[in-house]
Formats: C-alpha cells, structure tokens, sequence
C-alpha cells in the first residue's frame, strides 16, 4: 500500500475546509489544503500547496501527497478533477464526492433531471430559452456555479424575462417553476457503501438571499432528503435544502456535496458535528448516530463600519455567556461575507442566538 505525507487533502481553503481540517486534527489526522491563499482560513492550520484550486498542477499534487482528496465547495469542473484523478492512477473510491456525483449537482439542469427520474419532488426545469413552458412567474437561475441567490432571478411576466436574456448569452441558464413555499428547510445526509445517518430537520430564514438563521424545525424532512442523495448517486456529506409550501408538501431545492452553512449547529449540540462526519466518511470509517441537544445558529456576516472584532465578541458574551461563536479568521472583511457564527444551545436558543448577534454587531461597527 503506497504511503501519503497527509490522510486528507481538501480542495480549497475557507471556513468549510477549515472546519474540517480541526475536526481531522482533532482526530489525529493530517491535513494538506490546495487554495491560492496562503492566508486563507484553512491554511492558516495546515499544510498545503498556494494554487488556483482549478490548476492541474494542483489538483494532481493533492492526488499525490493524500491518502483521501475531497473538496470545500462543488464550483471546481468534474471533468478537471476527473482528469488529474485518471492521470493519478488512483481508485477513484480515494475521492469523496465521486465525479459522477459532482458532474449532476453542478449542472442544476442535471439537477433537476435526476430527481424527476427518481421520483423526488423538485420544481420542474427546462432551458431558459423554453421559460413560456412553465408560465410566469418563473425562477431563472445560472446552470453552473449559482450560489446564496447569485445567478438566480424571479421573472414575474414575459417582458421581465426579455429583459433578462442577456444574461444568459454566455452562461447557460435554466427556468423553473416558481414554487410558492411558506417556509425554507435543510437536512444534512451523511451516506457511505453500508450506511446513511441523518441529521435533524432544521427551519432556516435567508435574508437577501443569504442564510441568516437556523433553527429546529418541527416536521421531518428525513426520507425526501434521503431520496435526493440517492438520486444523484451520492456518497459523502450532503446539505439537502428544501422548500415546505403552505399545504404542507416538500419539494427539494438544491443540493451542496460538502459540509454546509446549515449545518453549523452541529459543533456544539453535543453530538458527531458535520464536519467530523463528512471527515469519517472520506477515511471510510462507521458514522455514528446524529444525536443532540436543540441548536439554534445566527450567521455573522461582514458589515459597514466594522472595527474591532474583539470588542464585539466580548458584547456578544456580555449579552449571553453561554452562546459559542466560531470566527472564521478570514483576513478581510466586507459586507454580507460570512465571517462566523453563534451557536446557542438549549431553551429559547433561537431568541438567545439573535440577541446575542445584535450585541456582536452593535459592538464591532461602534
């Protein structure tokens, strides 16, 4: 069996790498992460190579010097990894998720054709070019590489969809069918060769597109979100997001093959968190059961006016010892980037979360 400096390599080096780096690390692990920042997150922790995380340079280095290779997020072409992976002559089980996973989700067109065929509910997809099909209002989105509402448009009528077209002149976009939900929520499926564990249901409220809060929601989202992973083929850590419209019916809205935003809370609910699942999954080990305290998560996001972020995490602990907050080390702050989180855990955790936040902000821009 050959022998690898490092157990895992992620493929780029933000909070999700980094969040799993010390959940390897803290399992004694080695970690090696491809990022073109030296000063990124993850490589503020580990060893790793300063590359675009698409060179092919790259990409076969990570081959080379892990035992495991795994990625951050599902922007990177399959084709490329594909490539580099071939050129490695490794078993392609070394890789977490598979390319023929990642060739699907990153084609939310692809997307949406899988879980049509195996039944999952979704919104029906087409072309854009063939958005009259569905009616309007539609959803235009960006084929490949949409993200926190980035490539994603509500047409509500024919002259609004005109308008939009040339956004699509160079980049393929998709309409779908707009669905009218009441609520959003999002599952974490963990899925190996012998088992799948899932973690609970949460509620989670996006604010201009961007994931806000996470909360314990009170229905069961398990099976659709099971289906979904299933659908694709997958194998690894998945954040399944979905919507709940107001007559009670779930349909799935995208997937992420990573650790995910709303599966935060699970560092501090007592139980496996994510990041440690998603890093049992790449070495192929059992997974445990998902079992925890009720977590309620704010996102920190990046504001106007920031100033000193120590000051503000002692408001926030002023206004609730008991919260967690995770800062992400991020050398540069700008509005609306994630740049940590608060975890509160226990009674009115949602409540606590949100005050606790406030105080985070009111302390760090004053």
């Amino acid at each position: 069996m050959a022998e690898f400096a490092f157990d895992v390599a992620i493929l780029g080096g933000g909070q999700l790498a980094r969040m799993s780096a010390q959940a390897a690390q803290r399992l004694g692990l080695r970690v090696w992460i491809l990022d073109p920042d030296d000063q990124a997150p993850a490589r503020q922790i580990c060893a790793g190579l300063s590359a675009p995380i698409e060179s092919e340079m790259g990409l076969r280095e990570a081959f080379r010097v892990a035992q495991n290779v795994t990625l951050e997020n599902e922007f990177i072409p399959a084709e490329l990894i594909q490539a580099a992976l071939e050129a490695s002559g490794r078993d392609p089980q070394c890789l977490k998720p598979g390319c023929l996973t990642l060739g699907i989700i990153q084609d939310k067109l692809r997307q949406r054709e899988a879980y049509r065929q195996a039944g999952v509910p979704s919104p029906r997809a087409v072309p854009a070019a063939r958005a009259a099909e569905l009616g309007f209002p539609c959803v235009l989105k960006a084929r490949f590489r949409g993200y926190d509402g980035k490539g994603t448009l509500v047409v509500q009528n024919e002259a609004e969809y005109e308008a939009a077209r040339l956004r699509w002149d160079q980049d393929p976009w998709l309409a779908e069918e707009f669905v009218p939900f009441r609520r959003e929520l999002a599952v974490m499926v963990a899925r190996s060769n012998q088992e799948i564990q899932v973690f609970p249901t949460m509620e989670t409220v996006q604010t201009n597109h961007v994931c806000d809060l996470v909360y314990p929601a009170d229905v069961d989202a398990s099976d659709i979100a099971v289906a979904a992973v299933e659908a694709v083929e997958g194998f690894g850590i998945f954040g399944v997001e979905l919507f709940e419209t107001s007559d009670g019916q779930l349909t799935v809205n995208e997937m992420a093959p990573r650790p995910h935003n709303t599966g935060h809370y699970t560092l501090d609910w007592g139980g496996v968190s994510q990041f440690e699942m998603h890093v049992r999954l790449c070495m192929g080990w059992s997974l445990p059961e998902t079992m925890g305290l009720p977590v309620a998560m704010a996102n920190l996001l990046g504001q106007e006016g920031a100033q000193d972020v120590h000051r503000a995490i002692g408001a926030a602990f002023a206004a609730d010892p008991e919260v967690n907050l995770h800062w992400y080390g991020k050398m540069e702050s700008r509005p609306g980037r994630k740049m940590g989180h608060i975890n509160a855990v226990g009674p009115d955790a949602q409540r606590r979360a949100v005050r606790a936040r406030e105080a985070f902000y009111k302390g760090w821009c004053s």
